[in-house]
């Protein structure tokens, strides 16, 4: 265990927080690294348990007893070693995850979880420190070439991998700069850019080339994308000339497409998708243009439940809303979970973000109904709702109000990746509309047509940015393996 009775000894500690009243005036991150004092401490409080749930709760499966037995020894480079096999992007993860991990800790079941997410990003930051962040090259290139689609979580842990397994990758991605979600649709007060860039860079010294506000297009005359797809291309290249240059083709598409509220009304002015918001605000913290949806002294109101609104939330705050009102259909949980029906599965509590706590009004059961306003919105009307089997929701009568709104931001989260490329290459989509590929099986993470696999978001749907990192490391091992079968007949046929 980490240090005999160490969870006795010890309590939880939580990272260091800049106060609210501080943090709202800016967009830097405002939750520190654990000290080595701090980090001993909390890697101490780890009972080595015996049956590692914490590590089933983790979709990269991070071996949690073992790299916190060596941060409480003060052994930073096994504990690196240890943690950078099984996880990509432990300095992200340990910043964005919610943390699965920590749910499933046993120690959690009477105390406070141990603190695994701090101890993985106070490993990864010591790491890049003192240089233990170095580019692992391959023993070996294999003459396979591999085009990459998309360079969010998916799409750069499956580029890393298959780099590293001696693959020649290239990423396309149709923004002016890579990292998808992690860099546009993340409010820098949750995950600086430099953090990322970093990252970028020792991938690019792998070998991973990245070719920027570029689309991969379908090849067809209607190349428009869906609203709310954001598009920063100035160059195309087809699927077909793709698919041709390369091996395997990799669509790491993500879901972007943005789920609406088709009532009376969306048409006014004042109405906007999240990411709208969200990207141009990023787009002004990397030295842009002003953020042409203007919140400052005006009354905002979120629609939405997730994390997406909870950005909302405190991008809005920072950027000197009047108000900031949270519509939540769903009903309001409890604060404290039955772990003994739920563990260590995911609680279903109440949580409150940090950008909740730095101010908002938060509705629940609360479904809107329409939109009001002349030219521009003025307010949205909305009903309570209770919950019934199915899912069935229905509204309580006189419960029907109108809330004032200057701004309204659509944060209902993402419905399925652009069909563009899906459609054009005849792919497979489930009801919801994601991509196709199954994950297990002599065909996992493979797609209908020839060569071209999925992963991520565009093909399961939306979801965390761990379970993204999973995908790609796992696409990236059904490419290898296709890749390999693929020179072992090149091989058969050259002998004959």
């Amino acid at each position: 265990m980490g240090l005999d009775k160490g969870f006795l000894k010890y309590e939880r500690i939580e990272p260091k927080h800049e106060p609210a009243v501080i943090r709202i005036h800016h967009f830097r991150e405002f939750i520190s690294t654990l000290t080595d004092d701090e980090a001993h401490d909390q890697a101490a409080r780890c009972m080595d348990c015996g049956i590692p749930f914490c590590s089933h709760g983790c979709p990269l499966h991070n071996q949690m007893p073992d790299f916190q037995q060596y941060v409480t020894d003060g052994d930073y480079l096994s504990a690196w070693e240890v943690l950078s096999q099984t996880s990509s992007f432990p300095e992200i993860t340990g910043r964005i995850c919610p943390a699965l991990c920590e749910e499933s800790c046993t120690l959690g079941i009477h105390r406070e979880a141990v603190g695994i997410k701090s101890i993985e990003r106070k490993i990864a930051e010591y790491a890049f420190e003192h240089g233990l962040v170095q580019p692992v090259l391959p023993f070996a290139k294999t003459g396979c070439r591999v085009a990459v689609v998309g360079s969010g979580p998916a799409g750069l842990a499956c580029a890393q991998a298959l780099v590293r397994a001696g693959h020649e990758v290239t990423v396309y991605e149709k923004m002016d700069k890579a990292g998808g979600l992690l860099r546009y649709g993340i409010p820098d007060f949750k995950l600086s850019k430099e953090v990322l860039d970093r990252r970028l860079d020792q991938l690019v010294r792998e070998g991973v080339k990245f070719v920027l506000s570029t689309r991969v297009s379908a090849g067809s005359k209607d190349e428009s994308l869906e609203t709310g797809v954001h598009d920063d291309s100035v160059d195309t290249i087809s699927i077909e000339k793709l698919s041709a240059e390369n091996d395997a083709v990799v669509l790491a598409l993500g879901a972007e497409v943005p789920r609406d509220l088709p009532l009376p009304g969306r048409n006014l002015k004042g109405i906007h998708f999240a990411l709208d918001f969200l990207i141009a605000q990023n787009r002004v913290n990397a030295g842009g243009v002003p953020n042409p949806i203007d919140v400052r002294g005006k009354r905002v109101v979120v629609i939405g439940g997730g994390e997406t609104a909870s950005d909302c939330i405190g991008t809005a705050n920072r950027l000197g809303a009047e108000s900031v009102t949270q519509l939540d259909y769903h009903a309001e949980l409890p604060e404290k979970a039955d772990l003994l029906k739920e563990w260590p599965d995911w609680r279903r509590i109440k949580r409150t973000s940090t950008s909740q706590e730095e101010g908002c009004v938060r509705l629940f059961s609360t479904s809107t109904t329409s939109f009001t306003g002349e030219d521009a919105v003025t307010g949205v009307r909305t009903v309570e709702v209770t919950w019934g089997p199915g899912r069935q929701i229905t509204p309580v009568e006189g419960t029907e109000k109108e809330i004032p709104a200057d701004v309204v931001l659509i944060a209902m989260g993402y419905a399925h990746p652009s069909h563009r490329l899906v459609d054009a290459l005849g792919l497979g989509t489930d009801k919801r509309g994601s991509i196709e590929a199954p994950v297990h099986g002599a065909g996992a993470w493979r797609t209908a047509s020839e060569g071209v696999f999925a992963a991520g978001d565009g093909r399961s749907g939306q979801s965390l940015v761990v379970n993204a990192i999973a995908e790609g490391r796992e696409c990236a091992e059904a490419v290898d393996a296709w890749l390999k079968e693929l020179r072992e007949e090149r091989t058969a046929r050259s002998w004959r």
